[in-house]
């Protein structure tokens, strides 16, 4: 986990489009220690790639692909640095288009490691979200 890094966003941005770990509540919870409101959307021109040795994903151009996540909203200035601090530093938090033609923030992948093939989050749930809990610490 990154120790905090500044994306030189003036103010907190909006929303956030998740697609991996931070689409299940209960990591939310243990980060924030609350649930943002949470929509449906998805990403066209994206894919959330498996990582070599890594339980989460990282969010990668896919020409022809739509990665599909969560909008978080409702995010404060704290929230946003904690989950700032969480994320890798091999994340780079930009803004994209979703496929119903709205802007979000998103955590981009910019690392190596990608793998063939997309993230699942029902796997990640059944076989790894209660170790992956364990290594996440309340940041408020």
């Amino acid at each position: 986990m990154n120790h905090g890094r500044n994306h030189g966003i003036s103010s907190a941005p909006d929303v956030l489009f998740a697609y991996g770990s931070l689409q299940f509540p209960e990591v939310l919870t243990a980060l924030l220690g609350r649930v943002p409101e949470r929509s449906a959307a998805s990403a066209p021109g994206w894919r959330a790639a498996r990582l070599a040795r890594r339980d989460y994903p990282g969010l990668v151009p896919a020409e022809g692909q739509t990665a599909p996540g969560l909008l978080l909203t409702g995010l404060t200035p704290d929230e946003w640095r904690i989950l700032d601090a969480f994320e890798d530093a091999e994340y780079e938090l930009r803004r994209l288009p979703l496929s119903d033609g709205r802007w979000a923030w998103s955590y981009l992948w910019h690392g190596g490691d990608v793998l063939p093939g997309t993230w699942d989050a029902t796997e990640f749930r059944a076989n790894r979200l209660a170790a992956f809990l364990a290594r996440c610490t309340v940041q408020r």
